[in-house]
């Protein structure tokens, strides 16, 4: 959870705390559930976005760019992207 090498939460978590000063809760589950629910419709850049994961429900966290593009850390062994969202998503959370 370092710029040496990222989980997804542990991403989502750093940006804020460098970019914008706020610290946000640790894993994906309790970003999930610490954050406001928002409609798709409504996202806007710097939300986040959630997906079910391999071993159940928020498995997996991105940061919203707009335009349908997130930047995360995808999965183990993965460079930090910018890629599009994927489908399905579990849905989005402002912080």
């Amino acid at each position: 959870t370092s710029p040496a090498g990222w989980d997804c939460s542990g991403f989502v978590q750093w940006i804020y705390r460098q970019a914008a000063g706020i610290n946000i809760p640790r894993t994906t589950w309790t970003q999930w559930a610490a954050l406001t629910p928002i409609d798709a419709s409504q996202a806007e850049p710097g939300d986040l976005v959630f997906f079910d994961g391999s071993d159940g429900p928020i498995g997996h966290v991105g940061l919203y760019l707009g335009d349908g593009l997130m930047i995360d850390a995808p999965h183990t062994g993965a460079v930090t992207r910018v890629e599009p969202v994927w489908l399905p998503y579990r849905g989005f959370r402002r912080v």
